[in-house]
């Protein structure tokens, strides 16, 4: 029999008042581009191209060695610094400004341009939602939706949503899954940013919708035996996608990111049976051949199956076998599963965030510190801010802004929640990091369920050792049978550090880097029979990485010309043989492993015909001085003047004697 999944597996959480102690609790702009004339050290930075042909070009070409010679003609004290391509590098220069240095340098005949080296910063606007920003003056909490901004002093957890925005605002190709209580669809700000979902909840005595499993994944409230709807599952969906930049309420984490509503929970929680049905069909595994983009959501089609699923719900025990193969199965279809610790006071992980594969979420304060209802266990991926309200009574101080709806029991209108009705729990730390992960794939899709939780986990930021709320908190240890409330996270109780949404996705960035590769040739239109010599001055590694490799090849003209001696160096020498087209290619691999290429198309014209002529000397002497052989020519003519006599030679008189 299928174990029910009792009010702590539902729901890590329980709607409405503020609470009277944080440990009880179970629901728990952007800075201008600066555009100094100096940079740090107080020099000027240029870029600079000399014109081809050059002396400068052609002695500086791929070696930065020029300021010396322009210091000296301009008077300045000049110092190279980077190649950046063919007759291009960086130059600085001391007393005078960037701007000026440019001026003089691109008034010289020699160089072809030059520019001032301007300092950039991320181009992220701020969204538009009113109730992103801080010091709110109609709403509460007044801190505005803090765990999506940069991390300061005082929001230590923040998870710099900012930073990955400024790399990418999310693709609306990339689908995450809330499986949950259900949504409410009329929400505003979820508007346009939800995919046809549908309702698993199976059991009529629990579904509060009068029906089983349909393609209506709305929620019709969860009240049961606490006697309030939750609207858990609104909330968790506009945490990681509610519309954003839209000029109403909040911004989703994963900005441009699409939300699937799943209904697998009702009243009292849900069933096992009903969650792993709703997790094979977010993810796709239930979908027949026939089951396309333009199909109708059914119980056998999907048709738009997620790549990541939320699961902010849980119970006590040890990952069991299904949902181990289940998580398995969605792993290797590219799916990653992202859940919830659990709200168990710092007891283990709850099932199915202890499971192998799962990206597991632990709860943090806004200072970094474990928050006290958040369980802990080395099962932990990372930590992400859950809400905390610091003091005991009033309005709760640091909550996660989100959709909501005031419906006691059935919906109501549809709002926010606030310092009065506070969004708290691991429920709420397990979205920011789908939404995360969203963004991420938006920048690689390829990306596996694998990569991406170590990504996650090596781009997070270190836990703080101060800042806890109350004097004398002590360092988490593994779970026992003893709750633990506040206590300074280690990587063995709360995962690898804090998200770090900004770095998670600069990473996925950098790992698609690829390094440059440039071909230079001696000559590009050579005669057969000649020898060009390749270079690859201007190939480069990305920064931080250096060159590790190069492979020349030919993809085309092979029978016109081959390589003379190694093809695995910086330089490699091309002989040619015949007339036509030839294309080298030459391959760079850098520190990562990461490869570039380049190609260069060469022109081998034909080698002029040498016609010898023959030799005319009469005197049947040889020309070389030796053996006295005549010429072929020579003797040809000889025997044609032979000939000719002899056709011209007098017949003998026939005589009349017989």
């Amino acid at each position: 029999m299928v174990a029910a999944v009792l009010p702590a597996l539902g729901l890590l959480l329980a709607a409405g008042a503020a609470p009277a102690a944080e440990k009880t609790i179970q629901r728990l702009g952007n800075r201008p581009a600066v555009a100094s004339d100096v940079d740090d050290d107080g020099l000027a930075r240029v870029i600079v191209r000399y014109k081809a042909g050059s002396a400068l070009a052609a002695e500086g070409d791929g070696t930065p060695r020029q300021a010396q010679r322009l210091g000296r003609q301009l008077g300045l004290a000049m110092e190279d610094r980077h190649v950046l391509g063919r007759r291009t590098q960086s130059l600085r220069a001391r007393g005078i400004g960037s701007a000026a240095l440019a001026a003089k340098l691109a008034a010289r005949a020699d160089v072809e341009w030059a520019v001032p080296v301007r300092r950039k910063t991320i181009t992220a606007a701020l969204p538009n939602d009113p109730y992103f920003g801080a010091n709110q003056p109609t709403i509460t909490p007044t801190v505005g939706q803090w765990y999506l901004r940069a991390p300061d002093s005082t929001f230590v957890a923040a998870i710099n949503a900012l930073g990955a925005w400024a790399i990418t605002e999310g693709s609306s190709a990339i689908t995450v899954a809330v499986i949950d209580t259900g949504v409410r669809l009329d929400h505003p700000d979820l508007a346009g940013k939800l995919r046809p979902g549908y309702d698993f909840v199976s059991r009529t005595t629990t579904a509060a919708d009068g029906g089983g499993r349909d393609a209506d994944p709305s929620d019709p409230g969860d009240f049961g035996s606490a006697g309030i709807s939750s609207w858990h599952g609104t909330q968790v969906a506009g945490l990681v996608g509610a519309a954003s930049d839209n000029g109403i309420g909040i911004a989703g984490t994963g900005r441009n990111t699409m939300v699937l509503p799943v209904r697998a929970l009702g009243k009292d929680g849900g069933f096992d049976d009903d969650i792993q049905a709703a997790m094979r069909w977010s993810g796709g595994l239930s979908n027949g051949a026939s089951c396309t983009s333009a199909s109708t959501a059914t119980a056998a089609c999907n048709p738009f199956p997620a790549r990541v699923i939320n699961l902010s719900l849980g119970s006590e025990g040890s990952c069991s076998v299904a949902y181990r193969t289940l998580v398995a199965e969605l792993g290797a279809a590219g799916v990653s599963v992202v859940a919830a610790a659990g709200n168990g006071n710092g007891l283990a992980v709850n099932e199915p965030a202890n499971c192998d594969g799962v990206i597991a979420v632990a709860g943090i304060r806004h200072a970094g510190t474990k928050v006290g209802y958040s369980n802990l266990g080395t099962e932990v991926s990372v930590a992400a801010p859950a809400g905390n309200c610091v003091n005991l009574s009033g309005a709760c101080l640091y909550p996660l802004l989100t959709t909501d709806n005031d419906g006691t029991t059935t919906p109501g209108n549809n709002t926010y929640s606030s310092s009065d009705r506070p969004s708290l729990g691991t429920s709420f730390a397990s979205p920011l990091v789908a939404g995360t992960v969203g963004l991420m794939l938006a920048v690689n899709p390829a990306l596996t369920s694998s990569q991406i939780k170590a990504l996650l986990r090596s781009t997070a930021r270190p836990f703080p050792s101060t800042g806890a709320q109350e004097p004398g908190t002590g360092i988490c240890q593994a779970p026992s049978a003893t709750e633990q409330i506040e206590c300074y996270c280690t990587v063995s109780t709360c995962g690898t550090g804090m998200l770090d949404a900004g770095a998670a996705v600069a990473a996925v960035q950098a790992a698609m880097a690829v390094p440059t590769a440039a071909i230079t040739a001696s000559a590009t239109s050579p005669t057969a029979g000649t020898a060009v010599t390749l270079g690859s001055a201007g190939s480069g590694a990305t920064t931080g990485r250096t060159l590790t490799g190069f492979q020349w090849t030919l993809t085309s003209g092979a029978g016109l010309a081959s390589f003379v001696g190694a093809t695995d160096g910086s330089t490699a020498t091309l002989a040619t043989s015949g007339a036509g087209t030839v294309v080298v290619q030459l391959t760079v691999t850098d520190s990562t492993g990461a490869t570039g290429t380049a190609s260069q198309t060469i022109t081998v014209a034909a080698a002029p015909v040498v016609v010898t002529p023959p030799n005319t000397n009469t005197d049947g002497a040889s020309s070389g001085g030796g053996g006295g052989a005549m010429g072929a020519g020579w003797v040809l003519g000889l025997l044609a003047a032979a000939g000719l006599l002899r056709r011209r030679a007098p017949r003998p008189a026939v005589s009349a004697t017989r």
